[in-house]
């Protein structure tokens, strides 16, 4: 044991920021003013510390098996520091893929998807109501000027997507993946569009109904309670957006996802997916324990796929790529936004999860959230994961698209 202490101890010396840690029988590791202090009550832990299995001790941290005490930003700082190596997905054995295949084919049913969302997305309407913008947008914000607001920046994504899309008055919008209705008014209030929103979470469905209500957009905007899958093609729309959705599909389905998009789009129209993408080659989760933490805890079922694996499903369905950016460095921002917001109410976010989950489980979740959204925005900023806008057209028509980006950005 006297070992494994001493193999922390030159660990903890190398980080970047001050951690002490508790050990079981009550000795401290490390400065009593650390910046960050890890409270052990039984050894397995430290074990798993010294392995750098960040995601299992964000596990034990969440089922109170071992007390984090610092800030978030300070945390992460550690976290980072004590991996072993680049967390990113290596394996690319022929077997690994194909378990990978199986268990993306069997995640990824209707049914299983309609679980996997309102597991993450019906938490509690007033909890994400504490630390998202005012809209709800809950995706890569677009700080286009450094001094932006989170709420400012918001706009200012919901009006690159829509100008990127060129939308026009009396197009009709399909936004697959409305969330909390952001993009959808927006669309419909700046733009002039029919717009028409579809998600699986009862809880953001009932949210855009009112809005759409107490806004007076019946005519013009409506939301469904629908899967991708069962939408109908016999009318294909001019413009498509699917924001913060393709990361929920699963490799296995990307395909007939893409193929069922060219179906819903008009040739020549135009669709923009906005989503995370892994930042490996090869399809997999991120390693040391992170991967399997945000599945258990946050997001079951989804899957990160690299770019270059989306823009080939694209293409295959008949899609083509007219435009892509990655927004990496602009998702590490806003997560940290997040991140603050909710650090900052931390006491009305316990009270407002415990109204829908008990005090019990409302501890943790919060503890869950605590770790998602600082650990998220520390993976974007070092560049294990990113965030891609692309656009593309239907290429049944000329499209009319510009081929140049000026438009984008006036």
């Amino acid at each position: 044991m006297q070992a494994l202490v001493r193999k922390l101890e030159s660990q903890l010396a190398a980080l970047p920021v001050a951690v002490a840690l508790r050990l079981p029988g009550g000795e401290l590791v490390g400065a009593a003013n650390a910046a960050v202090r890890v409270l052990f009550s039984d050894w397995s832990g430290l074990a798993t510390l010294a392995a750098g299995q960040i995601g299992r001790i964000a596990e034990d941290y969440v089922e109170r098996r071992l007390q984090i005490e610092g800030r978030m930003r300070d945390v992460m700082a550690a976290a980072a520091g004590l991996l072993p190596g680049s967390p990113v997905a290596s394996d690319t054995s022929w077997w690994t893929q194909v378990l990978r295949r199986t268990r993306s084919l069997a995640s990824h049913t209707p049914e299983r998807d309609a679980q996997q969302v309102r597991f993450h997305y019906d938490v509690s309407d007033a909890f994400y109501a504490l630390w998202l913008d005012p809209r709800r947008v809950y995706s890569c914000a677009y700080f286009a000027e450094d001094t932006m607001t989170l709420a400012a920046a918001q706009e200012a994504k919901l009006d690159l997507i829509c100008r990127k899309l060129m939308l026009q008055p009396g197009d009709r919008f399909l936004d697959i993946g409305a969330g909390w209705g952001g993009l959808l008014l927006w669309a419909a209030e700046h733009y002039g569009v029919t717009a028409t929103g579809i998600t699986l979470s009862r809880n953001q469905h009932g949210h855009v109904q009112r809005l759409i209500e107490d806004e007076g957009l019946q005519g013009r905007v409506q939301v469904r309670l629908q899967d991708y899958r069962d939408l109908d093609e016999s009318e294909p729309f001019d413009k498509i957006a699917s924001v913060g959705m393709f990361e929920h599909v699963g490799q296995a389905n990307m395909p007939a996802y893409f193929r069922k998009v060219h179906a819903l789009l008009k040739p020549g129209g135009l669709v923009m997916n906005h989503g995370i993408t892994a930042g490996g080659t090869e399809p997999g989760e991120l390693g040391a324990g992170m991967g399997e933490f945000i599945s258990k805890y946050i997001f079951p079922g989804g899957e990160l796929l690299h770019v270059s694996h989306v823009l080939r499903e694209t293409a295959a369905a008949g899609l083509e790529m007219v435009d892509t950016e990655n927004l990496r460095p602009h998702y590490a921002r806003t997560l940290w936004a997040w991140s603050d917001a909710l650090e900052a109410r931390l006491d009305e976010a316990r009270a407002a999860l415990a109204a829908t989950h008990g005090e019990q489980d409302a501890e943790t979740v919060l503890r869950a959230y605590r770790l998602y959204l600082s650990g998220c925005a520390m993976c974007f900023e070092q560049g294990w994961i990113a965030l891609h806008q692309i656009l593309s057209t239907h290429t049944g028509a000329r499209s009319a698209y510009p081929f140049r980006r000026q438009y984008m950005y006036r």
